[in-house]
């Protein structure tokens, strides 16, 4: 069996999405019983010239949702990017999975073959669809995911790896 680009999109971004929705919650957990202001970590950063932490969720959630739009010709929401609470970037991820979740398989069917044009200043690359998604937005979405979590466990966060895995519950087996 072929995985279709709705598998390897759509529940690829909401589990991401809702593995990044509990590192927020530890990072206000962490926050409150340690006393730090929530906008310490929310502006905290790993290098000066890198986007903060809200920026990342911010990414997270643009190029989620900004990829099936792509690939689907579906408007999505458009966010202002004006979070500043844990409680905002959280209804942010909530909105964006809702977006996510209300594609129907059948919108991605023929998402492989659609021709997709960025254009980012100088940068404007042309894709087929799949390789969009395998080799741009995939590896765009989890380089954000990554770097969120790594801003929070450089300040101090109690996450490591399995927090970034999240949940992992194996397919029931396959009925004879």
């Amino acid at each position: 069996m072929s995985l279709s680009m709705y598998r390897v999109s759509v529940p690829v971004f909401v589990r991401g999405l809702g593995v990044l929705s509990t590192l927020l919650e530890k990072a206000s957990a962490h926050a409150q019983e340690h006393g730090i202001p929530s906008e310490v970590l929310i502006n905290a950063r790993l290098a000066p010239t890198m986007m903060p932490f809200s920026a990342q969720v911010q990414r997270a959630s643009d190029t989620s949702k900004l990829a099936i739009e792509r690939l689907t010709g579906i408007p999505s929401p458009h966010f202002a990017d004006k979070e500043t609470t844990f409680v905002e970037l959280q209804e942010r991820i909530d909105r964006t999975i809702t977006y996510l979740e209300s594609i129907d398989e059948a919108e991605l069917e023929t998402a492989e073959t659609r021709t997709v044009t960025l254009s980012f200043g100088e940068f404007k690359p042309v894709f087929r669809g799949d390789d969009y998604l395998l080799s741009f937005a995939i590896p765009n979405f989890f380089f954000h995911v990554t770097t969120a979590h790594d801003i929070l466990r450089h300040n101090g966060v109690g996450i490591g790896k399995r927090d970034y895995l999240g949940p992992y519950s194996p397919p029931a087996p396959p009925q004879e």
